[in-house]
Formats: structure tokens, sequence, C-alpha cells
């Protein structure tokens, strides 16, 4: 359970059922049992497309792959997930004007470094990359917002700035759900956090009451009770 206006961080070593998790709620991969669940609405197993559309923004672990086309120009990766809409079409197609000033907002609301909206997506820095992301998923207004490695392989500046997006996203009442590789971002940035081992929730504790040891206890399949 993620809760609005909080932070529930993920926790684990990589490989313990973190990214089969995230793909499942986002309709990346089947769900074999049980129910994903936002503001009461079943979205179960429905297309990626449905499961925007009722209110999940994500920030892929991967940007390269899942986050971006990196030979499309900037204004047309503004608006993946989000190109079906009426405000972006023109008749039959896209209306072009509009989405390269959409874009334009976008740029200078989240501080995107780009000689322009019409430059590639690759031409970017890593940073700039996940700026743009942010921008895109955070101006859809999601319930549920899954920021998945967030800052892997950012640099100080860009970290800050991510960091400083989900908070405002907390602060706004939304719920976050982060999962990170960092226990010191995860630490830091949630408000509870839930322990995976093996492919299953271990635990969720009170980030401001567990400290590094008791939580890298859990994430090797121990117990809180077994910290000495």
């Amino acid at each position: 359970e993620v809760r609005s206006g909080e932070i529930l961080g993920i926790a684990g070593v990589d490989g313990n059922g973190q990214n089969e998790l995230v793909q499942a709620i986002t309709g990346l991969r089947k769900a074999e049992a049980g129910e994903i669940l936002i503001s009461g609405k079943n979205i179960t197993n429905l297309t990626p497309k449905e499961i925007i559309d009722s209110g999940l923004g994500y920030i892929p672990e991967d940007r390269h792959k899942r986050g971006l086309v990196l030979d499309f120009p900037l204004y047309e990766n503004s608006i993946l997930g989000s190109q079906r809409k009426q405000a972006f079409r023109k008749g039959l197609g896209l209306d072009y004007r509009k989405i390269r000033e959409y874009t334009k907002k976008l740029i200078n609301e989240f501080d995107v470094r780009t000689p322009n909206e019409r430059v590639s997506a690759k031409s970017l820095s890593g940073g700039n990359q996940q700026k743009l992301i942010l921008a895109r998923e955070l101006d859809r207004d999601p319930s549920l917002l899954i920021a998945s490695q967030p800052t892997r392989g950012l640099d100080v500046g860009a970290i800050e700035f991510v960091h400083q997006r989900l908070i405002e996203q907390r602060n706004k009442g939304k719920a976050v759900l982060l999962v990170s590789l960092e226990l010191d971002e995860v630490m830091d940035l949630s408000d509870r956090i839930a322990v995976m081992y093996d492919g299953k929730i271990v635990d969720i504790v009170d980030a401001k009451s567990t400290n590094e040891l008791e939580l890298g206890i859990m994430m090797a399949g121990g117990k809180p009770s077994d910290v000495q």
C-alpha cells in the first residue's frame, strides 16, 4: 500500500523482485495473482495506456530503453504516452505547433538545458534527459508516481533536482513509490521503507526509526530481531 502524501521506498539487493513488481504495476508484465488498485480502480493487467490514463506516472530504471526514443526530437519525446490526447491532435494527425509550444513550456519549467526543442533526445546529457522524463510524467499530474532508479548515472546537481521533485510530489498529496538500489537515497527520501528479499516484501518499517544495519539484515533475508 502506497498512501497519498508519502514516499514509500523499496530497498533490496538487485534481483530480488523489484523490477518485476514495477513491471506488473505499469502493465509491462502480466500479474499472475493479486490485484493492483489506483485510487480504488482495479488496473490489474490493463494495457500501459489504460494504466497511464488511470493516474500513473512512471520514471523507468533505464531512460534510454524505456524512457525516451533517443533519435526522436524533444518535442516528440515530450508527449510519449499522451500523443492521443485531443490537445495535441489536428484532424487525423498531430498538431506540431502546439506540441513544440508545450515542449518549450516543459523545458523552461524543468530547466532542461538544450539549444531548442528540435534537437534529438540523444544529444542531451543524462541529467537533462532525466529532467525531460520528469517533466513529461509530472505534467500529467499523476495520483501515483513510480520512480525506479531515478538518479542512476546522474551528477550531484541532477540528483538534487530529482530528489526535490519527488519530495514536491509527496507534499502535493501524491503517492510516490521509490525503487532504488542506493540505500542512502531510500532512507533520505522515504517516509516508510518496504524491504524486498527473494521476490517478497518481508517487512515495512518507518524510515525514521530504522537504520542501515537493520535494513541490511532484512535485505539479506534476516529479521530485525537478528540485530545484536
